[in-house]
């Protein structure tokens, strides 16, 4: 009888922190109800760039590397394989919907150490940033080879150099 109540009440507890997690999960998909739908990918999406194997970390708002994006399942870190097209970007993501970024709504792209709790070493992550509707995002990826990440970087600095600004596009 000594152990099983303690052992109850960490079961409580352990309950109560999954149930709380869960609310506040609901929560942030109801204040982000106002992201549309997601691009579709192009069933010809043209000649491929650059490929590379890795992890899709997550999507937050932009400028605020810890507030993931929970709908559309874009907060969810899965492995992955990032693909650059003349026409934009594909993420075939593993166990979640593909996310395509067309070429015009990419406004950036960087590099850095960390974001929605993925830290690595210095510059080893991918970061674009693009607009979707009247929503600046960034997402996340880390190449599983590191000289496949020099390669993406240049693909998609040379995608966003030539594609027309967003903003052009989107009557702004």
């Amino acid at each position: 009888m000594e152990k099983i109540l303690p052992g109850l009440a960490m079961l409580a507890i352990i309950a109560a922190v999954f149930v709380l997690l869960g609310i506040g999960w609901r929560n942030r998909l109801k204040r982000q109800s106002d992201v549309g739908p997601l691009p579709q990918a192009p069933a010809e999406p043209g000649e491929l760039s650059a490929e590379a194997e890795g992890q899709y970390v997550a999507t937050t708002t932009g400028g605020d590397w810890l507030d993931r994006v929970a709908v559309h399942s874009l907060g969810i870190r899965t492995n992955a394989t990032l693909a650059v097209y003349p026409d934009g970007v594909l993420f075939d993501r593993a166990g979640a919907p593909a996310l395509y970024i067309p070429a015009a709504s990419l406004t950036g792209v960087r590099q850095e150490s960390g974001m929605a709790g993925k830290f690595v070493e210095k510059d080893g992550l991918l970061v674009l940033t693009w607009l979707h509707g009247s929503h600046e995002l960034d997402t996340g990826f880390r190449t599983r080879r590191a000289a496949d990440k020099d390669t993406l970087y240049t693909a998609l600095q040379e995608l966003i150099s030539s594609a027309p600004a967003a903003d052009a596009t989107s009557g702004k």
